[in-house]
């Protein structure tokens, strides 16, 4: 599993303005729930969506906390995260 820094929206994400309410299509993306020192993330609503929402999962593979997040699909910082996510 791939950690992502997340960091301030790029300038393309913050000039995009897509629907993003409750009814929009959703997606996830998952992080790891404590950095190498074991202090966990503070977790804090997107600014961006209204369907946002966060959830703690076991990894499929070794069974540590994950924090999920739920993104409306076209959010701003979602799709920045995923661009972080595929380098």
């Amino acid at each position: 599993m791939k950690t992502v820094v997340m960091t301030n929206l790029s300038d393309s994400a913050r000039e995009r303005r897509p629907k993003v309410t409750y009814d929009a299509p959703i997606a996830s993306m998952d992080f790891e729930a404590f950095d190498s020192a074991g202090n966990c993330y503070e977790i804090t609503a997107c600014p961006d969506c209204l369907p946002w929402r966060a959830e703690v999962v076991l990894g499929l593979e070794d069974g540590r906390p994950l924090v999920r997040e739920w993104h409306a699909a076209e959010c701003p910082l979602f799709v920045d995260l995923l661009g972080g996510a595929e380098g």
